[in-house]
């Protein structure tokens, strides 16, 4: 008898690896059959928009643990950091990288996250605001374009700076999940909520435009969290970008279009089947749209070629 359930084990666990194996090889969505994506409304040309990429932290991984059909022996740069939108009105910061308490930060990962990568400082998303002559005066607030620990762990460091989330979004950091353990350990953050009081807005059903001038505007886009969001940002000059935070993790994700692999899923992803669904909405999107430029949060290879923080002022 024992021997049967001795057995019977590890035929289950010769499954379960099998299963884990098959999670890496590639396979690419079906986008078949759909609507092509919608063509983005033309904003109105306010002056003095622009966006910049702030670099605050590396992790080292591969491509296989970032989308399905990646290589083991592709290694990865995995970026930190923040956008930086200026418009006249004031400055927004989408996320916050790694911030200078990301040492202690990091031990609140998943031990295979731990084991699987490594990572590197980089000056803090403050000292590099600072550095280019921006005060906390001139910050309306930090976007977040959800609320895992890699992206809010610069928070501390701009004390008195609201954060603006989403309702869905606020209530997973206050739920207890295991993810937002680090921020809901921040004491004195001053959370702003906000609504989606806009209509259809590239696809998705609402939208809320901050400035009311279609430089940014946000959509509900919650899978990887249950308040994630996609930031459209439309500049002066004419940049048209999507910030789609963890959506994917590098840029294959939306243009082949492939999701993560199984393990990667079951750590980060609270509703894969409806991050599955975002990542077709976005490559149908991208195919109509070729001007616009989609940043994932921790593809460094598309952070660089963003304009970089200077001053803006």
């Amino acid at each position: 008898m024992k021997k049967g359930r001795v057995l019977g084990g590890l035929g289950a666990l010769a499954v379960a690896l099998l299963a884990l194996g098959l999670s890496f090889r590639a396979a690419t969505l079906d986008t078949a059959g759909g609507e092509p994506g919608p063509k983005l409304p033309t904003p109105m040309r306010t002056e003095g928009v622009s966006l910049h990429a702030i670099k605050a932290g590396r992790m080292g991984s591969t491509a296989a643990m970032a989308y399905r059909g990646g290589g083991f022996a592709d290694a990865r740069v995995f970026g930190m950091g923040a956008i930086l939108v200026h418009h006249p009105l004031g400055c927004l910061i989408f996320d916050t990288g790694f911030g200078k308490d990301v040492d202690q930060h990091v031990k609140t990962t998943p031990l295979l996250m731990r084991l699987t990568s490594s990572y590197d400082k980089e000056p803090t998303v403050a000292e590099q605001v600072a550095a280019a002559g921006i005060g906390k005066d001139d910050l309306l607030g930090i976007v977040l374009t959800h609320a895992h620990w890699d992206h809010v762990s610069g928070i501390p460091d701009l004390p008195g700076v609201p954060v603006l989330v989403n309702l869905e979004e606020l209530q997973y950091i206050r739920g207890g999940d295991a993810s937002t353990k680090l921020a809901r350990s921040f004491h004195d953050v001053s959370y702003r909520q906000y609504r989606y009081n806009g209509g259809p807005y590239a696809g998705f059903e609402r939208s809320l435009d901050l400035f009311n001038d279609g430089s940014v505007v946000l959509v509900p886009a919650g899978g990887h969290t249950p308040g994630s969001v996609i930031a459209f940002i439309n500049t002066s000059e004419g940049g048209r970008y999507a910030l789609v935070g963890d959506l994917v993790w590098q840029k294959e994700g939306v243009d082949l279009p492939a999701e993560r692999p199984w393990v990667s899923r079951m750590l980060v992803d609270a509703d894969p089947a409806r991050v599955r669904h975002l990542l077709v909405q976005l490559h149908r999107l991208q195919q109509t749209n070729p001007e616009l430029v989609i940043v994932p949060a921790h593809d460094r290879r598309v952070w660089d070629r963003l304009p970089p923080l200077t001053s803006v002022k």
